[in-house]
């Protein structure tokens, strides 16, 4: 029997360690050809000198399953390096058929004390990494379908957080390039979807070297038990909706961790009114927005543990 991506090449970004290697080696397990990226830098901030060891310790871990993968140090962020990892894809396995966005950086501050460069780093990782290869692999999944004269096979996978979906105080700029990548998720989804491609995004909660300080209080797996968020409770559906299974799976967002997967659905309006005039004055609105929002939490925020469904230890 084969196995359900075989014959499909992979790119996975950011895949030298943490999410992006239990993706990888998810992928080949599936029976997909790999390029594993990574910048390998040491600080999880993005600092220290680039290393192609943890790119090469992944792809040889999947070359010893008995997969096929290579390696790729290269920085995402980067216009013309994106374009040589989709091409070293196509140059090596013939054709690109999944791409997986999984790399960033944290430099996380309170807004009243976040730098221009914190601003503008963790932005330029996440979602202009995100945009640089999408626009690369779409363009070649274009040329396909062209030459092909139909749709060809193509997914995306993104990487999302609920750090955009619930806020998280201390990361504004990480929290606005995850809410960046949802809508440059479903615009794309729109525009390539007539080429054969979805693109979905997800929203993962693992214990990684960038979440160490923010998982540190909740439970730790005890003896022979899987940890609740550990990395491999997210790959599995990112081999799912990068399969042939998930062709009808478009445009969506997913939150998944610890044996769980939640579908989230797009915005609703949660309350309307009509102005009784031609149009609002302030004293209308006062009049009927207050009284809706007296006694609500402001901003309706909630806890991350709420989302989790985790407990501190």
């Amino acid at each position: 029997m084969s196995l359900p991506l075989e014959g499909l090449s992979a790119i996975v970004t950011g895949a030298g360690r943490g999410l992006g290697r239990a993706e990888a080696l998810e992928l080949a397990r599936l029976g997909a050809s790999v390029v594993v990226n990574d910048f390998g830098q040491p600080g999880r901030d993005g600092s220290g000198e680039a290393s192609a060891a943890p790119a090469e310790e992944v792809a040889a871990e999947i070359r010893a399953a008995g997969g096929q993968a290579v390696a790729h140090l290269g920085d995402v962020a980067d216009h013309e390096q994106a374009r040589a990892l989709v091409e070293l894809t196509v140059g090596t396995y013939g054709k690109l058929d999944i791409l997986v966005n999984n790399a960033g950086i944290l430099r996380d501050r309170m807004i009243f004390s976040m730098s221009e460069a914190e601003w503008d780093s963790v932005i330029r990782v996440h979602l202009k990494g995100h945009f640089n290869t999408t626009h690369f692999a779409s363009v070649h999944w274009r040329e396909r379908s062209k030459a092909a004269g139909g749709p060809v096979y193509g997914r995306i996978v993104n990487t999302s957080s609920e750090a955009f979906l619930a806020g998280s105080a201390g990361q504004p700029n990480y929290a606005a390039a995850k809410g960046g990548i949802v809508g440059l998720t479903t615009s794309t989804a729109l525009a390539l979807g007539k080429y054969g491609v979805t693109a979905n995004a997800i929203c993962p909660r693992a214990r990684t070297r960038m979440t160490e300080d923010v998982f540190a209080g909740f439970a730790e797996p005890g003896a022979g038990e899987l940890d609740a968020l550990a990395p491999e409770h997210v790959s599995p559906l990112v081999g799912y909706l990068a399969s042939p299974a998930a062709a009808k799976v478009n445009g969506q967002l997913l939150v998944v961790h610890g044996g769980m997967v939640a579908i989230v659905d797009r915005p609703k309006v949660a309350a309307k009114f009509d102005t009784a005039k031609d149009a609002f004055t302030y004293e209308e609105l006062d009049g009927v927005l207050s009284p809706y929002y007296e006694g609500r939490p402001s901003g309706e925020t909630f806890a991350a543990s709420e989302v989790l469904g985790l407990k501190r230890s």
